[in-house]
């Protein structure tokens, strides 16, 4: 052997290059994983889950506001409006039909309408449709075809726990049963396999619930997609569930603690011994008693009293508290000080980013509910309205008239002149159109311009001068000053 060969023996080959999250080290040696498909991860603990984000939501406060949150900052107070923008061959918009369709949509809208228990009016089904994904992970509407209205068409929504999540089969066509969905041999659904009886309402006796097989044309499904190949949506509150819980249980303590530290007891021993007359005793024999502020009470013969005097809440409940409010807005998608409403220590910089941070992603969910509900549903009544007859429009122009602005909720400026300055200059120097300034703020465009001119005309009739005119455009601003 050459002294070369003997080196090279002699030598450590260079580790292979790896990655620190796979270590399976003494320090990771409690972080044990499996590989599962998304529905694995599913199958066994969406209902865990699900009953926990409900119980949650009904009962910690932080969760419920998370809630309205949703609510107020997807849906807001008017609701995800319809513009029809249909359009004729020359390009210009058709506007009898487009005004017609709007006027039509707006009928079908009202309460009593659009949904089959006469309860919801379609801004209040938006509500229910995002509260529903964001509690419960997803959420399920039927289309119902009918004559209860002249529209000949409804909504229905069905609760999760009605599509069966413990049917599972392998199909002979290839396809499969996950969770209660039924999909073809390239993962697209074809059905919903939905139980006629809630679950928790079982009859005496049935051991094979019922179930009728809906088709997935007539079934809106919707949910965030986190990871291929997932069939069931899981609550957005998951990540946030096991603080949200613990910091509920550690408020109470404190509350708690706080309570008994504020009502300072004394108690009176007997030197003879006296009998016992406190609260009685418990089944195993623990000492009951009641405290309550400036109460004295006598002790059993031979049992002596040992100081007991809790110092709460403690000075760090504060800060404490609100590090795990922090981690759980950041699981939530929101701004801690949105969530937990504390504007002790931001200033007008700070809350600005937030705002501009946070709003962006009530945009992304905004778009997000348009795509999966509002225009799914505006496009399904479509079909139905022009097939009844209810309105006087061709049937054969569905594609025409299937064109939609969908126009979100906006928001309020956090400093309002220097913001609309801004604007200003933008739509001046072509940066920014005026469509697009008022959709930052939840207006159209065209609705803004029918109200001007019909306050114009007002003006006019009454023949009176308002003050500053009706120029838009301040002369500083537009001075360039």
């Amino acid at each position: 052997m050459s002294l070369l060969d003997y080196f090279k023996r002699q030598t450590p080959k260079p580790r292979k290059r790896s990655f620190d999250a796979a270590n399976t080290g003494r320090l990771f040696s409690d972080w044990l994983v499996q590989t599962k498909t998304a529905d694995s991860d599913l199958r066994y603990a969406l209902k865990a889950m699900r009953a926990r984000s409900r119980d949650l939501c009904q009962n910690n406060d932080y969760a419920r506001r998370y809630l309205d949150l949703v609510a107020t900052n997807v849906v807001g107070p008017r609701g995800i409006t319809l513009q029809v923008r249909a359009r004729e061959q020359t390009g210009a918009l058709d506007q009898v039909a487009n005004q017609q369709l709007e006027a039509a949509f707006y009928a079908w809208a009202q309460p009593g309408v659009c949904t089959v228990d006469g309860r919801l009016s379609w801004i209040d089904a938006q509500r229910v449709f995002i509260e529903s994904v964001a509690r419960d992970g997803e959420c399920f509407v039927l289309f119902v075809e009918d004559n209860a209205n002249p529209f000949r068409f409804r909504l229905q929504f069905i609760d999760p726990d009605l599509v069966d999540q413990d049917k599972n089969e392998i199909l002979a066509n290839g396809g499969q049963i996950r969770m209660g969905i039924e999909i073809d041999a390239s993962g697209r659904p074809v059905a919903y396999h939905v139980r006629v009886r809630p679950p928790d309402d079982y009859q005496i006796g049935t051991t094979n619930p019922k179930t009728e097989r809906i088709p997935a044309e007539r079934m809106i499904h919707a949910f965030r997609v986190d990871r291929i190949g997932q069939n069931r949506g899981s609550p957005w509150t998951a990540t946030s569930m096991t603080r949200l819980k613990m910091l509920g249980g550690y408020e109470e303590a404190e509350l708690v603690a706080a309570r008994v530290s504020a009502s300072k007891m004394g108690f009176f021993v007997s030197e003879s011994g006296d009998e016992y007359q406190g609260d009685g005793t418990a089944p195993d024999g623990t000492l009951n008693m009641d405290v309550q502020p400036g109460q004295f009470s006598q002790l059993p013969a031979g049992v002596d009293f040992k100081a007991y005097d809790p110092q709460h809440p403690s000075t760090a409940f504060k800060d404490f508290e609100k590090a795990m409010l922090r981690g759980i807005a950041s699981g939530l998608g929101v701004s801690y000080t949105s969530l937990a409403n504390d504007l002790e220590a931001v200033s007008y910089s700070s809350i600005r980013q937030g705002l501009l941070e946070e709003r962006d992603h009530w945009r992304t969910v905004q778009h997000w509910v348009i795509e999966h509900f509002c225009q799914p549903v505006y496009l399904r009544w479509l079909r139905q309205t022009l097939d009844s007859g209810v309105i006087n429009l061709p049937a054969n122009k569905f594609f025409k008239f299937s064109a939609t602005q969908w126009v979100p909720r906006g928001w309020q400026w956090v400093d309002p002149r220097n913001e609309a300055e801004a604007q200003i200059v933008a739509i001046n120097n072509g940066l920014m159109t005026r469509t697009q300034a008022l959709a930052e703020r939840g207006l159209d465009i065209e609705d803004v311009m029918r109200e001007r001119q019909a306050e114009e005309e007002m003006i006019a009739s009454f023949n009176v001068t308002l003050p500053g005119g009706t120029s838009p455009i301040p002369p500083e601003v537009s001075n360039g000053g």
